[in-house]
């Protein structure tokens, strides 16, 4: 018999601006930010087709946003996934700040 995998973990990567999560030390997703001030503005999450359907992206996400609680910043959600998540997670929405031009005329520029 396998041994059950370890459960998901969700790391931080500043370097590279993204959270990731790991399904046995393997990377299966992405969800990808600048910090703009004390604003996170996530704009790209994806998970790896291999490990489609596990419910990754919610876990993801779901330890990404209270990463930026905890460290005392606001979520703009640019990111499609991002917006539907918190649509539905109502407690996110006290450090939640509208997706404005002006962000995404600064993340156009900061990510060219």
């Amino acid at each position: 018999m396998s041994q059950p995998s370890a459960a998901p973990v969700v790391e931080r990567v500043d370097a590279r601006h993204r959270y990731e999560i790991l399904v046995d030390g393997e990377r299966a997703g992405v969800t990808a930010y600048r910090d703009h001030g004390g604003q996170r503005v996530f704009y790209h999450t994806e998970v790896d087709e291999a490990f489609a359907g596990q419910g990754l992206a919610v876990q993801l996400v779901q330890q990404a946003l209270a990463d930026v609680r905890a460290s005392g910043k606001r979520i703009v959600p640019v990111c499609p996934y991002v917006a539907k998540f918190l649509k539905r997670h109502e407690e996110f929405a006290d450090i939640t700040d509208p997706v404005t031009p002006e962000v995404l005329q600064w993340l156009t520029a900061e990510l060219d």
